[in-house]
C-alpha cells in the first residue's frame, strides 16, 4: 500500500494513500503549483504541453522573447531581472492548464504598463485575442486630480468588465498577484500591507468564486503572513509541533479506511487534505476556540471513480465511525455556486478523535482544486459550455448593476459587500437556489429576482410565515414575494434594509427618475436634519451661493440638482456636510460624568506668525477641527483656542489679546464631543451603539443612558473625534442603528 507526504508552504502535510502507487493528476498538479526559480520559455512550453499537446509552442517562445527585450533594463525590487515576473506568471497559468493565448498574454502583460512598447504594438505582432487580454489586465494610465485609492478602483473595475467578456483575464490577473505575494518580502511594511489587504480583500475571495483553491489558499495565506505576522507565525509554529503526532493518525486512519473500502468493493484514492493557515485561524475567530479545538485539523480525502461510489463509501465511513450529528454536508446533490461537488461528513476517529471526511469523484476534485481554469482543459475557451456560462452569470449580473455606478470606489465597495462576503443560499416557492450576502433581506431577495418585483413588493413570507422587509434571510429560506400591480414603488426606508449594493442601486434608479421637485423637497430635508445634527445650523444660515458652489466642484449642474441626488440617494448628507465644511457655532458641553480634558497641548493648531506657543483648548466650547477658531492670549497659560462665536470670548473688549489661528492638518489631535440620541429602549440597544463607535475607530470617553416612561431611552455619550467630518460619519452610521430615530451633537 503507497505512502507518499506532500508539503505545501502554509498547510498541514498531505498523505496519500491508495491502490495506485502514484499521485493524481491534479495532486501533480499542486505539487508543481509550488514557487520554482529559473524560468524560461522552455520550462513554460513544457508545462503548457502538459495539457495541450498540439499547442503554439513558437506563440509562447515569441511572446517571451518580446518580453525579456520589452523589460531588458527593468529590475524588480528585489534585484532581480524583471522578466522573472511575467514568466513566472505564464508557468503559473501553463500549471493552470490554460491556452497558449492565455500563457502569451500573461508573458506580456505588463509591456504597455512598464516599457516604450504599446498595445498597439503588442496587437500588431500577436493577434487581436492576445492584445484584448493584455488591455484587460493592464492598470489604467495616471491621471492628473485622482488619488491612489480611486485610481486603484477605477483600475479593478477596468478588471471586471473586461473579465465580463473573457474570464481568462481575472485567470492571468489572479496568476500576476499570486508571484506578486510571493515575491513581496523587499518591499517596505506599509506597502506589504496595502498590497495584502487588497489581496485579502478583492483577489483571495475572487478566486474563491471561480473555484481556483489552490490559489485561493496560497493568497489567503501569504496576505495573513504580512498583515498579522505574529498570527501567523504562532500558528505555524503550534502546527509543526503536532506534525509527527498528526501524521501518524492520519495514516492509521487512512490504512483502517482503505482496507474497508478495499472490502466493499469500492476502489479509492485516500490522501490528507491540506488545511491551510488563514482557514484555521478564521475558524478559530468564528467559533472563538483554541487550535487544540479545531477537530478538522485531521482530514482525509477520499477520491473514487464514479457519484455512486461516493455515497457507498460514506456508508462503509459510518459504518467505521460513529458521525458526529450536524456535520453533514451533501455538496453533490447541491452544488456550491463555484460548481464544487463533495460530500463532508465528521467523525469520531480512532481514538475518540474527531476527523474530517471528504468523499468526491475525480472529475469534481479536479473542478475542486482548478475552478473555472479546469474549464480550458476541455473546451480550450468554447463558450458553448452551459456550465462556463452558468459560471459567467454572477459577472454578468455585477456587470449590469455597475453600469448605473458612476463612483468606481462605489463599485469597489458594493463588490465586497454584494460579491464576497460571506454567502447565504435561499430558495424561490420554485425550489430555485438565489445567493444573497450574509445579512440579506427580502427585498434584496425581491431586486436579485427582477428589477420589477423589487418595485412591486408589498410584503414577503419566509418558510410560509409572514415577516417584516428587514427580516435576515438564512440559508435553507424558502422565500415568497407578494407583489401588487398597484404598488407605488419602493420606500426611501429601504435604503438602510437592503445589504446588497445592485439592490441599492435600482432604489436609487427609481427614484432619480421620480418627480425632481419631490426628490429637492426631500433632498433640502435630509440637509437640514444634517446641518442640525452635526453642527446646530439651518440652509439659511450657509453663505449665498455655497451650495452652487459645491454642486459645481462635484460636477453637478446646480443647487438643485445637487439636493436632487440626496433626494434620490446618489450622495449622502454627511458626505454634503463634509464637503461644505460647516462651522459650528455653538458651544457645547461635556456631561459632568465625563473624565477631565487632555492636558493642553501644542499639536493640532498653528498661531500665525508665531511659532513656540505654549497651545490649550477652551473646556467652555470644545473646539473641533472644520469649527472656526481664534486665539485668546492668556496670562501665563499661553494661548488659548475657542470657536469664534463662544460666548467667553464673543463680547470681549481686548481685541488686543485675541490672534489668528488655524488647524495644523499636520497633527492629529483627539477632540471631545457630546452627542444625544434618542431611540425605542430594547435589549442590546447599548451594546449596538457601543459597537457602531468600537468599528468606526472612534474611542467613546463616557456614556449614560436613561429609560424614559414613554418606552423610550435616551443615550448621552462623548465621543473623541478627529474633526467634524469623522464626526458628521458616526452620527450618519448611529441612526442607522436598529430603534434609533435621532442622534444630535448635543448643545446647550
Amino acid at each position: 500500500m503507497g505512502l507518499r507526504t506532500i508539503q505545501a508552504s502554509g498547510a498541514v502535510d498531505e498523505l496519500e494513500v491508495g491502490g495506485r502507487r502514484r499521485l493524481s493528476r491534479i495532486a501533480e498538479v499542486a505539487e508543481r503549483l509550488r514557487p520554482r526559480r529559473g524560468i524560461d520559455a522552455e520550462v513554460i512550453v513544457e508545462e503548457m504541453l502538459r495539457h495541450f499537446p498540439h499547442g503554439d509552442t513558437e506563440l509562447i517562445r515569441r511572446a517571451y522573447e518580446y518580453a525579456a527585450e520589452a523589460h531588458k533594463v527593468q529590475r524588480r525590487a528585489s534585484g532581480g531581472a524583471y522578466i522573472e515576473h511575467p514568466a513566472n506568471t505564464a508557468y503559473l497559468l501553463a500549471q493552470l492548464g490554460m491556452d497558449p493565448v492565455a500563457i502569451a498574454a500573461g508573458l506580456l502583460h505588463d509591456v504597455p504598463e512598464d516599457t516604450g512598447f504599446s498595445l498597439d504594438d503588442v496587437r500588431q505582432n500577436f493577434g487581436e485575442e492576445v492584445a484584448r487580454l493584455v488591455d484587460g489586465v493592464t492598470k489604467l494610465s495616471r491621471f492628473s486630480g485622482v488619488g491612489a485609492e480611486e485610481q486603484q478602483a477605477e483600475n479593478i473595475r477596468k478588471m471586471f468588465l473586461a473579465m465580463a467578456e473573457d474570464l481568462r483575464v481575472v485567470v492571468i490577473k489572479l496568476c500576476d498577484r499570486l508571484h506578486n505575494m510571493r515575491t513581496l518580502h523587499p518591499l517596505p511594511p506599509d506597502k506589504q500591507q496595502r498590497i495584502a489587504k487588497q489581496t485579502l480583500e478583492i483577489y483571495a475571495p475572487l478566486a474563491h468564486r471561480l473555484g481556483i483553491w489552490q490559489v485561493k489558499w496560497e493568497l489567503e495565506d501569504l496576505a495573513f503572513k504580512y498583515l498579522e505576522p505574529a498570527r501567523y507565525k504562532e500558528l505555524a509554529e503550534s502546527l509543526a509541533t503536532r506534525r509527527a503526532e498528526r501524521e501518524k493518525r492520519i495514516k492509521d486512519s487512512m490504512e483502517t479506511l482503505s482496507k474497508e473500502l478495499s472490502r466493499a468493493g469500492i476502489h479509492a484514492e485516500l490522501s490528507g487534505r491540506a488545511k491551510h493557515i488563514y482557514s484555521i485561524w478564521r475558524k478559530m475567530q468564528r467559533k472563538a476556540v483554541d487550535i487544540d479545538e479545531i477537530y478538522d485539523l485531521l482530514a482525509i480525502r477520499v477520491v473514487v471513480d464514479e457519484v455512486p461510489e461516493c455515497y457507498a463509501a460514506l456508508g462503509v465511513i459510518h459504518t467505521l465511525w460513529p458521525p458526529i450529528p450536524g456535520q453533514f454536508d451533501d455538496y453533490i446533490a447541491v452544488p456550491k455556486p463555484n460548481f464544487y461537488q463533495s460530500l463532508h461528513t465528521a467523525v469520531m476517529g480512532p481514538g475518540g478523535v474527531p476527523l474530517e471526511i471528504q468523499v468526491r469523484t475525480r472529475k469534481m476534485h479536479e473542478v475542486s482544486e482548478m475552478g473555472i481554469a479546469a474549464h480550458y482543459r476541455y473546451k480550450e475557451g468554447s463558450k458553448g459550455d452551459p456550465q462556463y456560462e452558468q459560471k459567467l452569470a454572477w459577472v454578468r449580473a455585477l456587470m449590469e448593476w455597475q453600469r448605473e455606478v458612476v463612483d468606481a470606489q462605489e463599485f469597489v465597495e458594493g463588490l465586497k459587500l454584494d460579491v464576497f462576503q460571506d454567502q447565504v443560499f435561499v430558495f424561490t416557492p420554485k425550489g430555485e437556489v438565489k445567493e444573497l450576502p450574509a445579512g440579506a433581506t427580502p427585498i434584496d431577495f425581491a431586486y436579485r429576482i427582477h428589477t420589477d418585483v423589487g418595485h412591486r413588493c408589498i410584503g414577503t413570507k419566509v418558510n410560509g410565515r409572514l415577516v417584516s422587509l428587514d427580516h435576515r434571510l438564512h440559508s435553507g429560506d424558502i422565500v415568497e414575494i407578494l407583489t401588487s400591480k398597484s404598488a407605488r414603488g419602493p420606500s426611501r426606508d429601504w435604503m438602510s434594509m437592503v445589504k446588497t449594493a445592485s439592490a441599492r442601486e435600482k432604489i436609487r434608479q427609481w427614484f432619480k427618475r421620480q418627480e425632481r421637485d419631490e426628490n429637492i423637497a426631500h433632498g433640502r430635508e435630509l440637509l437640514e436634519k444634517e446641518l442640525k445634527r452635526v453642527a446646530q445650523r439651518s440652509l439659511a444660515d450657509l453663505a449665498e451661493g455655497a451650495l452652487d458652489e459645491l454642486a459645481k466642484e462635484m460636477n453637478l449642474h446646480d443647487e438643485e440638482t445637487l439636493l436632487a441626488s440626496l433626494g434620490y440617494g446618489a450622495a449622502t448628507p454627511a458626505q454634503i456636510v463634509s464637503k461644505l465644511g460647516v462651522t459650528d457655532d455653538t458651544a457645547f458641553a461635556i456631561p459632568e460624568s465625563a473624565p477631565p480634558a487632555p492636558p493642553p497641548a501644542k499639536g493640532g493648531v498653528r498661531v500665525k506668525g508665531v511659532t513656540d506657543l505654549l497651545i490649550q483648548f477652551g473646556n467652555c466650547c470644545n473646539p473641533v477641527p472644520g469649527d472656526q477658531i481664534v486665539g485668546y492670549i492668556t496670562r501665563g497659560r499661553g494661548v488659548t483656542v475657542h470657536r469664534a462665536d463662544c460666548t467667553n470670548v464673543k463680547g470681549s473688549k481686548e481685541s488686543e489679546r485675541f490672534v489668528e489661528v488655524e488647524w495644523d492638518d499636520r497633527n492629529v489631535r483627539m477632540y471631545p464631543v457630546a452627542i444625544r440620541m434618542t431611540a425605542w429602549d430594547r435589549d442590546g440597544l447599548l451594546r449596538d451603539v457601543a459597537n457602531v463607535i468600537a468599528d468606526n475607530d472612534v474611542n467613546m470617553l463616557s456614556v449614560s443612558a436613561v429609560a424614559n416612561p414613554d418606552r423610550t431611552a435616551t443615550i448621552n455619550a462623548t465621543l473623541q473625534v478627529t474633526s467634524v467630518q469623522q464626526l458628521s460619519r458616526v452620527l450618519a452610521k448611529l441612526e442607522a442603528v436598529r430603534d434609533v430615530f435621532e442622534v444630535n451633537r448635543d448643545g446647550r
